[in-house]
């Protein structure tokens, strides 16, 4: 089964993509910060993780560049979430490793779109 890790330090995204995303072929979990997705990123790697790009405890880079360097056999897809275009951060955490960004607040056909995208979500 693909895992599908949502990182952000609001409950209330969290819950919506969790709503959104979950099914029987995919497990999502949370995770409220950047240091205890890291945390459960060493454990386990997901498949796919969903990053606010605001998070108060880890720059967007440090966290790709961490979860990025971890030993283990899957190496994530990481998709950024933002709320305003940036082009300066986006591609920061571009060249850190991350493979694109959605606008957050997300509707359930941008977060559905933005998602079957990666190669691992077929």
């Amino acid at each position: 089964m693909k895992r599908c890790m949502i990182v952000d330090d609001s409950s209330v995204i969290r819950k919506v993509a969790k709503r959104i995303l979950g099914g029987e072929e995919l497990l999502v979990i949370e995770a409220a910060s950047g240091y205890d997705a890291l945390s459960m990123c060493s454990e386990e790697m997901p498949h796919v993780i969903v990053l606010d790009a605001g998070l108060p405890d880890i720059t967007t880079v440090e966290f790709i560049q961490r979860a990025c360097g971890l030993a283990g056999a899957v190496k994530p897809h990481i998709l950024l979430c933002i709320t305003e275009f940036d082009i300066g951060a986006i591609m920061r955490a571009k060249r850190a490793g991350a493979v694109g960004y959605l606008f957050k607040p997300f509707t359930r056909p941008q977060l559905l779109e933005h998602f079957r995208a990666l190669p691992t979500a077929a």
